[in-house]
């Protein structure tokens, strides 16, 4: 029952906090709200600039990685079993699963935003 409670709390709490942040900005926007700022001057330029999309998968697969790192790494160690050989055989094929995943975006080109 209180897993039920904390979660329909948390829920209302984050849709309530998601409805908050959609409609609070859009109460009052007027030209200058909308424009691009640039240290108090008028744009030279347009703000929009292109933004390479390789540039941008090469940052997800790294944000993938290290989130695959922080997050399964310590698995073996957390487990709490009380034999070595289980515990480094986790961790081994964790590291090897890694090593595996970085060769195949190696070899697919996903590592490179050069064009």
């Amino acid at each position: 029952m209180n897993l039920m409670l904390a979660l329909l709390t948390n829920l209302t709490l984050a849709t309530l906090l998601v409805t908050i942040a959609f409609w609070l900005p859009q109460l009052n926007a007027y030209s200058e709200k909308t424009s691009p700022y640039e240290c108090g001057f008028d744009p030279m330029g347009s703000a929009r600039l292109p933004f390479s999309m390789k540039f941008f998968l090469v940052a997800i697969t790294f944000l993938l990685f290290d989130l695959e790192i922080a997050l399964l790494l310590p698995l073996p160690w957390a487990s709490q079993t009380t034999n070595l050989n289980t515990m480094l055989t986790m961790a081994l094929l964790l590291i090897f699963l890694l090593a595996v995943s970085l060769a195949y975006e190696w070899t697919q080109k996903g590592l490179e935003w050069t064009e």
